[in-house]
């Protein structure tokens, strides 16, 4: 549910109800300059258009800080109403991100060691043919490369009833043990949202104090995030102005609205809600070195090849940090994340360049998913 990949997207076939929803057609926005569309608003049109997502915005945001905003589509099917200007969503697993940047933290100040077993901070968790937690480094769980399964498709056997049950963290992880191993430790690569729900609760024990708590102190709130918040336990809404979540098993079907559901299931791999523009404000922050020492951030940046990660070709993972190639040339830093309602990308230059792009449902095509990628890399490479 919370990983940036389409497979997982599009399995969650065979859930939609009935009661028929229109897409309406997009928005169009017009450059200040010349009056002709700019790129990226002609690629936000053309996933409410053609892809026939509800809606869509996005913010960039310059190598001086000067911000753009777009959006394409209404924010509420029934009432079709406006989008709002870099509202809040469903970050999913951008979250990742964050708690990544936590735990780095926590490794500068000698409290968290990253080639250390995570049996050293959670004795006698994990066990048995999903994994040993005594053969599993801190930072095989941050880079997904621990071989643990993942909890996402146990959780949500039951479909969309699924979503308003709350969860414990220890849920999840009960659930993924039940599971084989995807492969020894250290010897493969494969997203896992276990790996971060293990990764918050190490936070936890070592700080004695929530991970949503953690991210909130150490990252939001420094950083003047204003609109990105940690949701209090079994709040299932969005606060602020926000477009609201469609879900539809497969293309052609109606429209069925998830803007409401617990959060639970993602914790500290997929329960933050923010907007497009505190992304990249986060993002930028991150790599120009306002959140973790140069130790720690280049720890974030060593990468292995992530052949299943959801970025374009040539993506890599570091520590809670992917890479993704441009078709202007190079790379940005990346993530990404997806949820019933909502899909996210963003990525930032090495010149400082920010884009962040929002859709207010999951893909129903692999088409369309591609089609989201594509316009995070119209905005970059527009600029």
């Amino acid at each position: 549910m919370f990983k940036p990949r389409p497979t997982a997207l599009l399995a969650l076939g065979a859930l939609a109800l009935a009661g028929a929803l229109t897409t309406p057609a997009a928005s169009v926005a017009t450059s200040a300059e010349d009056g002709t569309v700019a790129p990226v608003q002609k690629a936000l049109d053309d996933l409410v258009k053609k892809d026939k997502f509800p809606a869509a915005l996005a913010t960039l945001r310059d190598t001086y800080g000067q911000e753009q905003f777009f959006t394409a589509g209404v924010g509420d099917l029934k009432t079709k109403s406006e989008v709002p200007q870099d509202g809040r969503v469903r970050i999913a697993s951008n979250t990742k991100m964050f708690t990544a940047t936590v735990v780095l933290q926590l490794v500068g100040e000698g409290k968290i060691k990253l080639d250390t077993p995570i049996e050293k901070y959670l004795p006698g968790l994990v066990r048995g043919k999903a994994g040993d937690g005594r053969k599993i480094t801190v930072r095989q769980i941050l880079q997904h490369t621990s071989g643990l399964p993942d909890y996402d498709e146990i959780v949500f056997v039951d479909g969309l009833k699924t979503l308003r049950k709350y969860f414990k963290p220890q849920d999840m992880v009960d659930y993924a043990l039940k599971k084989k191993a995807l492969f020894k430790p250290g010897k493969g690569w494969g997203y896992s949202n276990t790996n971060y729900v293990l990764a918050g609760l190490i936070v936890e024990k070592v700080t004695g104090r929530s991970i949503g708590d953690q991210i909130t102190s150490r990252i939001i709130k420094p950083l003047d995030l204003r609109d990105t918040y940690w949701p209090d336990a079994r709040d299932k809404s969005i606060q602020g102005p926000h477009p609201h979540g469609y879900f539809a098993a497969k293309p052609n079907q109606p429209w069925i609205d998830v803007t409401t559901f617990d959060p639970s299931s993602g914790w500290a791999a997929g329960q933050l809600i923010g907007t497009p523009g505190d992304l990249n404000r986060f993002l930028v922050a991150l790599l120009n070195g306002e959140l973790l020492e140069p130790a720690q951030l280049a720890e974030m940046k060593k990468t292995v090849n992530a052949p299943d990660s959801g970025a374009t070709e040539g993506g890599r993972y570091g520590l809670g940090l992917s890479t993704v190639k441009l078709s202007c040339g190079g790379f940005a830093w990346t993530h990404g994340g997806d949820a019933p309602g909502y899909s996210t990308r963003n990525a930032v230059t090495k010149d400082g360049r920010a884009a962040a792009i929002a859709v207010t449902a999951l893909a129903t095509t692999l088409e369309a998913h591609k089609n989201v990628e594509k316009a995070l890399d119209t905005a970059l490479c527009d600029q």
